[in-house]
């Protein structure tokens, strides 16, 4: 049973914005905190940006100033806005709850940023 659905991934320039949705099941929105998080080639997963029920937002330090996170309660979905892309972006990019848990892993939508 698919629980979260991650798009609007793509190939970007470097200095260029995308926006990340995550559409979830009422069930696993209902969860208090979501986060996005993303798996470079060879690195390890990591978190990015999560965000309350109530709207309280949190982001790491390398997307800090760039990233926005926000998400739609009617809409169970949680979104990513990404400005002033870096080539250091470059991942595929996932929506899970925080902290994350196993069955809740999508296929993630890959993120290219060009120099």
């Amino acid at each position: 049973q698919v629980q979260l659905v991650e798009s609007g991934g793509g190939l970007v320039q470097a200095g260029g914005s995308l926006r990340l949705s995550c559409a979830a099941s009422r069930r696993v929105f209902g969860i208090n905190t979501m986060g996005w998080y993303r798996q470079a080639p060879g690195k390890q997963r990591e978190l990015v940006a999560a965000i309350t029920a109530g709207g309280t937002t949190s982001y790491a330090d390398s997307v800090k100033g760039r990233f926005t996170i926000s998400r739609d309660n009617a809409k169970n979905t949680v979104y990513l806005q990404m400005n002033s892309l870096k080539p250091e972006d470059t991942a595929v990019y996932y929506c899970n709850a925080f902290p994350a848990r196993d069955q809740y892993w999508g296929q993630g939508t890959q993120v290219t940023v060009s120099s």
